[in-house]
């Protein structure tokens, strides 16, 4: 028996991929990408602790999922169903200290060469401005139908003069041509909404559907209320659940969603239409509480992957 055995090491990729580090050369099903910088309100955001939140999420993979041969409950079965699919990590969008803004630019062309590979992009944020330059990305792929789950509306014009903020992703997306229906799920409390983006949204047609109506009337209407068909692209903001399963978020408020509500429209959005990616932002790992958010947000990417595999997404390239 040996004396000593190698320090245990922290999982390098998300969900045990493999890592990627030719773009050019990319070739995969599933593409999980780190983003962990947006546009920050002031100097001293721009290095949030949301910015740690794909590291966090890389280092709770095995919490997130034991193993890729395991039975999963969730997903009926292997995360891949035994299939030949492949998955890669990205690792994260570069950020330079000395250009503020380039790794927004970087984040667009990267999601622009996962998706021209064919590859499903799932992001890691970073806070709520990060699918600003997603979506940008997905300028091919619409019209796409955006499904936000979150607290708040984000429907913000400008902060400090910044347009591209975390409280503006929802307006942003709202002006971009290949943007059609928005939903809003799971909004409840205050600290967002002020009139004038309230009236914003509603002058958009973004149908905001409280957690209230959510909790009262059920998660299938909601899914009712969804055109089938459609391609729909997940954007998903951990404060808008329940505390006691998301606490490790900059803004948590009772009466969010739970999990099988998010998990059931999950499930029920692959199987009507098709997503074309998804988001986890807001995560704060300085606040999380046992790793509670970081696998909350995983398990939701792992019911999206498992549900996709089985609705036949990913065939042989």
């Amino acid at each position: 028996m040996p004396l000593t055995i190698p320090a245990k090491a922290e999982h390098q990729t998300f969900l045990y991929s493999e890592p990627c580090t030719d773009l050019d050369a990319l070739r995969a099903d599933i593409a999980y990408l780190g983003i962990p910088y947006g546009e920050s309100y002031t100097f001293g955001e721009i290095a949030s602790d949301q910015s740690r939140g794909a590291l966090a999420m890389r280092r709770a993979t095995g919490r997130i999922l034991r193993a890729i041969e395991r039975y999963d409950f969730d997903i009926g079965g292997p995360l891949y169903d035994n299939r030949p699919i492949r998955a890669v990590d990205c690792g994260d969008v570069y950020a330079d200290p000395r250009e503020l803004k380039q790794h927004l630019a970087r984040a667009e062309q990267v999601v622009r060469k996962i998706v021209a590979s064919g590859a499903m992009p799932i992001i890691l944020g970073g806070d709520h401005s990060i699918p600003i330059p997603v979506l940008k990305a997905l300028d091919g792929q619409g019209p796409i139908t955006l499904i936000q789950i979150d607290q708040h509306l984000d429907w913000r014009e400008e902060i400090n003069g910044v347009t591209h903020g975390l409280s503006s992703p929802i307006r942003r997306a709202s002006e971009m041509d290949h943007i059609g229906e928005i939903f809003q799920i799971g909004l409840h409390a205050s600290g967002s909404g002020r009139q004038e983006e309230f009236d914003a949204a509603r002058a958009y047609g973004a149908h905001l559907i409280s957690s209230y109506e959510l909790h009262e009337r059920g998660i299938q209407h909601v899914l009712d209320r969804i055109p089938a068909g459609g391609r729909y692209y997940i954007t998903v903001d951990l404060d808008a659940f329940e505390p006691g399963i998301a606490p490790g978020v900059a803004a948590p408020c009772a009466g969010g969603m739970t999990f099988m509500q998010a998990r059931s429209l999950i499930h029920g959005l692959v199987n009507k239409g098709r997503v074309v990616g998804m988001d986890v932002v807001e995560i704060t790992p300085a606040t999380d509480v046992n790793d509670i958010t970081c696998i909350t947000a995983g398990r939701l990417i792992v019911n999206l992957v498992g549900a996709a595999v089985r609705a036949g997404y990913f065939g042989a390239k």
